[in-house]
């Protein structure tokens, strides 16, 4: 039931947000979105709290079909470190990823990752969906909202 409820959530975010048609992945905003996803879980793969914490947003709220809701910062880096850090790794899948504008306010990313389990090397993940909110506040990116929803 809950898988419902977060994907009607993020059905009616999108269709609330009256997103522009999806970007060209050689404009610039495309590439300053992925960049900064590719800068996240860099530090989330190499378990660098300090960079993912300056990453989220004050007003951050974080959607997981399994955990529920986060809206608190702190207590998002310590689940962060006790559940993935040394154990799992992040893996983008670049062939399916979209990021519209939002005009006025930054940027949605709309896409599809893979995990591994550092203790079962051979075990990958089946693709997730994820959607990131992305918010510029005085030239700076940061994650201001996050659906995250696993297939597993």
């Amino acid at each position: 039931m809950r898988s419902v409820q977060i994907n009607l959530l993020m059905w009616l975010l999108l269709g609330s947000l009256g997103l522009n048609a999806q970007l060209a992945p050689d404009s610039e905003l495309y590439k300053t979105v992925l960049a900064h996803d590719l800068k996240y879980f860099k530090a989330y793969n190499e378990c660098d709290l300090k960079t993912q914490a300056n990453m989220y947003h004050e007003d951050l709220e974080f959607y997981h079909d399994m955990g529920g809701l986060s809206t608190n910062k702190d207590e998002l880096i310590k689940s962060i470190e006790s559940n993935i850090c040394g154990k799992v790794t992040r893996e983008l899948v670049k062939e399916d990823l979209e990021i519209h504008e939002i005009p006025g306010y930054g940027a949605v990313e709309i896409g599809f990752h893979k995990f591994h389990n550092k203790q079962e090397p051979d075990a990958l993940s089946k693709p997730s969906r994820f959607i990131t909110i992305w918010k510029k506040e005085q030239n700076k990116w940061f994650m201001s909202r996050i659906i995250s929803l696993h297939n597993n």
